[in-house]
């Protein structure tokens, strides 16, 4: 009778734990308290991290965004204080890269160029911004433990609430306001940097923050930034756009001609621009009118600039298809691929032939190092402690890209708010979001002209995560330092 008893203990017991959901606490935060030194000084700071509500129209919460809040303890006057809303991309990325990678208080243990070590794990970053600006880390709904909240008949919100550009700015900007109230912080001056399609995002965010949220910011920045208007536009600006990017490749892997290898990089760049915008994309917009002549002296400039056989442009009709180049630039020198969203990395197919690689050598790197790095951190550094899995990349497609007028809302807002700045930050070997396509960007937002002054540029020797780079880390940061000290209004009124 003894042994029954105990084995229906047993049985309830492990019913009730396999009926039990896993759930992320709505709103929670655990706080902990460090130190860190940049720069040669070292100070204290708070992080907190936990999840805030997202609400809907009818005041009840529909999700919960997990988020990190790094404060330097040691500053009593926060209205002088800039805070910094870090966003990733993706759309469905989670807010780990900028986190663990760039400007926190803390990196993962990688090697001077970004490969993974062992023990994963985290380290003090001497280069992050915190000596000089507050920063939350945001992840959207279904990136790291962000999720959505069943209601009272346990059925999930309307996914259109949250996957699309515009619906994602809109609830985002909003948490963000609930996000300065609850700390404080509508004194403080305001930055906003989105990576990848985090640039999208943070566009967009500038405006709908600005006018519908009456929240005015400092500065917008945008890292190695996702445009869809540019990848929508008709193929002679975007295929002509991606050639500088070949060019800085091909010179990183020494598979240009003598007279262009034995210059310093930036000194080529310029040429290979002026190329691409006066004849590639002039020749690419006749299409098959272009006369046999120009068609060959364009393919082989082309090729001179690229690193490619001219066969290979004729043969593509010279667009050159991105993942054609991180397949075929190396293909008669080592058999190796090159990364889409970093060109240093090298990957092994299983096949030469083809014209797409197997795979992304870099996003498989980064993977590797960031996720045990970001998972150890969490739990045992910040002390937040949950059975929900991290998500790295999250479940938020199909995702609507309809209505994408973000490059606009900030011009816009850009022409409403004098003290509004940008700063665009772009590795040199990023295929992806390639640094001409940002620049491209940049000139695109204010077709007048009448505001480039407030506008910077900052290329790197790296790709799109530029700060994997120990090299560009550093120089990075200082530029944000520097963006962030030249966008701040010090007594200066705002208007023209």
């Amino acid at each position: 009778m003894k042994n029954l008893i105990t084995l229906f203990l047993i049985v309830t017991c492990l019913t009730s734990l396999a009926q039990k959901k896993r759930n992320i606490p709505i709103d929670t935060v655990v706080v902990t308290n460090s130190t860190v030194t940049v720069k040669n000084i070292t100070f204290p700071y708070t992080a907190s991290t936990g999840t805030q509500p997202v609400w809907n129209d009818k005041n009840e919460v529909i999700a919960t965004l997990y988020y990190t809040y790094y404060e330097r303890s040691n500053i009593k006057d926060k209205a002088n204080r800039p805070l910094v809303f870090s966003f990733n991309g993706g759309p469905g990325s989670a807010s780990v890269w900028m986190h663990i990678g760039y400007t926190g208080p803390k990196i993962l243990n990688i090697d001077e160029e970004g490969y993974p070590l062992q023990p994963y794990g985290i380290k003090n970053n001497p280069n992050s911004i915190l000596d000089v600006a507050d920063i939350v880390y945001v992840n959207p709904v279904n990136t790291g433990y962000s999720r959505m909240v069943e209601n009272k008949d346990g059925e999930l919100p309307n996914r259109e609430l949250f996957f699309g550009i515009n619906a994602d700015i809109k609830y985002l900007a909003e948490w963000m306001t609930t996000f300065v109230s609850r700390k404080n912080r509508w004194e403080s001056p305001k930055y906003i940097i989105g990576e990848s399609y985090g640039g999208t995002r943070v566009m967009g965010l500038a405006n709908e923050l600005q006018n519908d949220q009456w929240m005015y910011l400092n500065g917008v920045i945008l890292v190695s930034p996702a445009d869809y208007k540019l990848y929508n536009t008709n193929q002679p600006i975007y295929s002509s756009l991606n050639l500088p990017y070949f060019t800085a490749t091909a010179w990183y892997h020494k598979l240009l001609a003598p007279e262009l290898q034995n210059k310093d990089l930036l000194d080529i760049l310029p040429e290979a621009e002026n190329f691409a915008i006066n004849q590639l994309m002039p020749a690419i917009a006749k299409g098959g009118f272009v006369s046999d002549t120009e068609k060959k002296e364009i393919a082989n400039k082309v090729a001179y600039y690229s690193g490619l056989s001219e066969k290979a442009v004729l043969q593509n009709n010279l667009e050159v298809p991105n993942n054609f180049f991180w397949k075929d630039l190396l293909r008669d020198e080592t058999g190796k691929t090159i990364g889409r969203l970093d060109s240093r990395y090298l990957g092994i197919d299983k096949k030469d032939s083809g014209d797409s690689p197997d795979y992304s050598p870099e996003l498989t790197t980064w993977n590797h190092a960031f996720t045990p790095a970001i998972n150890y951190y969490i739990r045992e550094h910040l002390g937040f402690k949950t059975d929900i899995k991290y998500n790295m990349f999250g479940d938020v497609h199909p995702w609507d890209r309809r209505n994408e007028n973000t490059r606009d809302g900030l011009r816009q807002a850009m022409a409403q708010n004098p003290y509004l700045k940008v700063l665009i930050q772009s590795g040199y070997y990023d295929g992806a979001t390639t640094y001409f396509g940002a620049k491209y960007t940049m000139w695109q937002i204010d077709p007048s002209g009448k505001m480039k002054d407030r506008f910077t540029f900052k290329g790197y020797r790296s790709g799109h995560m530029m700060y994997i780079r120990n090299e560009d880390l550093k120089t990075s940061n200082d530029d944000l330092r520097a963006f962030i000290n030249n966008s701040l209004s010090k007594g200066k009124a705002a208007k023209y």
